[in-house]
């Protein structure tokens, strides 16, 4: 009851504001008390309105109270916080049901504050002292409080147990061996402990390392989420900046082909007006001839009709009707048609464009790599529809079954012109770009097909090495020989050992900067892997040495 009265005391003690008993308590006029900080740090906030407002029952004060220490409460406050100081004091001492207690103490028993292994009792401050002063005890064992000391005292022999049976993996007190356990592999608990504790020391070790791995993890995640977040900003930005370039792009247009008709119109307008003044000129002096002409030929005088008919009979140069080219009324409809064309050609990029733009949105690797596929089964989860570009194809090269089996020609094929196709190197590139993870498979037929991958903006025409796959520091290609593999990269070229197969699988990580190349026939072996920094989007490449050889891009799904 005591107790929940100081509980009644000091709720009502405390600042309403703050929730903490009263410091330099003040009461205003309406009877509610605060600590003189709180309350005046509230009327702060209400200068402006000159109406101060107290916050318990809202009645209003003008102008500003001015407020004085509530000693006799202050008092109070300070009487209750010793009292329940001494109160926690005491309560703190004695021990609770989850809490040691010690095993001397009579009626409410005391916290231990240490546990004698070798007495097996646990011990408050006061009757622990015995150990610390008399020379008996020096060598009695003090731990903290534990309430399973009946756990070190042996059931059969109700001895300490202080060895310890390796043969068993259990404590032991020093008459089992003797008895039960005799012949068994035992030691001391001490000895035991020690080993174990060299364990453990290697065992901290290891789950520090891997703390500080887990913690680098973390770190290199972080820095991916801000490389990420800097990336999607960054590419928003230009987005917005190139589609803010193109619409501004559209609007001059669309300006310029008003501008253009207007002008055309305006000048075929005025053309037309100036000739339709001529011909109503002409109209007004016919009409006045026509009169003049009637008038004399009615003149009953012979000799005026004589004098007068030379001057009427004289007719100025005529614009004839028939001179004037009249149209159907199709002036500007060519304007909109061409206007219409490169609206459909705009739409017809963009369609195509668009889709790339998307896949490769959402084709981007926002986790760390994981490990790479070790199974067919594996790969095949990354597999990818990849057809080739005919734009790019050699014209020596037959593109057959919807652009994905490739035939090396004696005879060239008619292509049109276009600034993608390779001119020298047989070779074509897919019409898809590569990113993420991606797994393809090419079936090949006679030498010297060659596999390969390589940024967009390789050079296609000219027999230099910039256009050939692997000659230069834009392509990684594998040369597949009836009996040998060769890998070229840079001009530099890697003999490669492995199976021989009619099928090559090849397996790209462009964000971890993986490409691998496989045998693929009823095993998959790994033929050659590449570990570098890719640093644009992807094409699947397919060349040739020979006139004869086919390759074809494996349909996987």
């Amino acid at each position: 009851m005591a107790q929940q009265g100081n509980q009644l005391d000091r709720e009502k003690i405390c600042c309403p504001i703050c929730l903490d008993l009263l410091k330099d308590p003040v009461t205003t006029s309406c009877g509610h008390s605060y600590c003189m900080k709180c309350i005046k740090s509230h009327w702060d906030t209400e200068d402006e309105k000159k109406v101060y407002t107290c916050p318990q029952c809202r009645q209003d004060f003008i102008p500003r109270p001015d407020l004085r220490k509530n000693t006799m409460l202050a008092d109070l406050v300070e009487e209750l916080k010793k009292t329940g100081l001494q109160a926690a004091r005491a309560d703190h001492c004695y021990a609770g049901p989850e809490v040691v207690a010690c095993d001397v103490c009579t009626g409410r028993k005391l916290k231990a504050q240490k546990t004698c292994l070798v007495c097996l009792i646990s011990f408050c401050e006061k009757h622990l002292q015995p150990h610390y002063e008399i020379p008996a005890y020096s060598k009695h064992k003090l731990v903290v409080p534990s309430k399973r000391l009946q756990e070190n005292v042996c059931s059969r022999h109700d001895e300490v147990m202080k060895m310890f049976c390796r043969t068993d993996q259990q404590s032991i007190c020093y008459v089992c061996p003797v008895d039960e356990l005799k012949g068994h592999d035992t030691v001391s608990a001490a000895a035991e402990r020690s080993e174990r504790q060299r364990e453990l020391e290697a065992s901290l070790q290891n789950i520090q390392q891997r703390i500080q791995d887990r913690e680098k993890d973390v770190k290199l995640l972080q820095q991916e989420v801000e490389a990420i977040n800097g990336s999607a900003d960054k590419t928003v930005g230009n987005s917005e900046k190139i589609f803010t370039e193109l619409i501004r792009l559209m609007e001059k247009r669309r300006s310029d082909v008003k501008q253009q008709v207007r002008s055309q119109q305006q000048t075929e307008v005025s053309r037309v007006r100036e000739l339709q003044e001529k011909l109503e000129q002409e109209i007004t002096e016919l009409k006045r001839k026509d009169a003049e002409m009637k008038k004399l030929s009615h003149t009953q005088d012979h000799n005026q009709f004589l004098r007068d008919y030379p001057s009427l009979s004289q007719f100025s140069k005529s614009t004839h009707s028939s001179s004037i080219n009249i149209r159907p009324l199709r002036y500007f409809e060519d304007v909109t048609a061409a206007v219409s064309e490169v609206r459909d050609k705009l739409q017809d990029v963009l369609r195509e464009k668009w889709t790339n733009i998307s896949q490769t949105v959402t084709e981007v690797d926002v986790l760390l790599s994981g490990p790479e596929p070790k199974t067919r089964a594996e790969f095949l989860k990354y597999s990818c529809d990849i057809t080739l570009d005919p734009n790019t194809a050699h014209i020596g090269l037959l593109l057959s079954d919807g652009n994905r089996k490739l035939t090396s020609m004696s005879k060239h094929q008619s292509y049109s012109s276009h600034p993608d196709r390779f001119t020298n190197y047989r070779q074509v590139l897919s019409k898809e770009s590569l990113n993420g993870r991606c797994y393809w498979e090419v079936e090949r037929r006679g030498r010297g097909v060659c596999v390969a991958v390589t940024y967009k903006n390789i050079s296609r025409a000219g027999r230099s090495d910039e256009c050939g796959f692997g000659r230069n520091d834009k392509s990684w290609e594998l040369d597949c020989d009836k009996n040998s593999y060769k890998f070229w990269y840079n001009k530099a070229q890697t003999l490669v050992s492995g199976p021989q197969s009619s099928r090559v699988g090849l397996y790209l990580d462009h964000r971890a900067g993986i490409l691998s190349f496989y045998s693929i026939s009823k095993t998959m072996t790994l033929l050659h892997r590449v570990q570098t920094t890719f640093t644009q989007p992807l094409h699947a490449g397919l060349g040739f040495n020979y006139v004869g050889a086919t390759a074809e891009l494996c349909k996987l799904k």
